[in-house]
């Protein structure tokens, strides 16, 4: 089985062509941070990505470099020999399921989330969570 899931942002904006028989593909490169940091060692690995047909215009018209994206696919070798005749190995993942890993206001916000500027939904503590208001939860039927 070959499957590869991983959730990067795009190093660049896509490049988006057509092959000869029109057929749209999309390539771009995914920074994934490494879970665990050695020191002297790099924080992210460099993906390149290969999407085709609609999923290929989808990443045109919506993905630009900072977008997070989970990316679902198959890795596959990439290996050709350069003009010195020396033979080069990589790898591109293509892809086969791909969409957004935050939000449009998250992206937007260098990659924090923003739950809004309404008084009810923050709490101003850094979480997610509503405050519950003074005399209300003895009402809750779960407390």
């Amino acid at each position: 089985m070959n499957k590869v899931i991983m959730i990067g942002r795009l190093t660049r904006d896509p490049e988006v062509s057509s092959s000869a028989s029109g057929t749209a593909f999309a390539r771009f490169s995914i920074a994934v941070d490494r879970r665990f940091k050695r020191e002297g060692e790099p924080d992210a690995d460099f993906f390149n990505c290969t999407s085709f047909g609609k999923q290929a215009e989808f990443v045109e018209r919506y993905l630009k470099k900072g977008t997070k994206v989970v990316v679902t696919g198959r890795i596959q070798n990439d290996n050709y020999t350069n003009k010195e005749g020396q033979k080069v190995y990589s790898v591109r993942i293509m892809v086969e399921e791909i969409e957004f890993a935050e939000s449009k206001n998250a992206s937007s916000d260098g990659g924090s989330y923003n739950s809004g500027s309404s008084s009810q939904g923050s709490n101003g503590g850094g979480n997610d969570f509503m405050n519950i208001p003074d005399g209300l939860v003895e009402e809750l039927p779960f407390s």
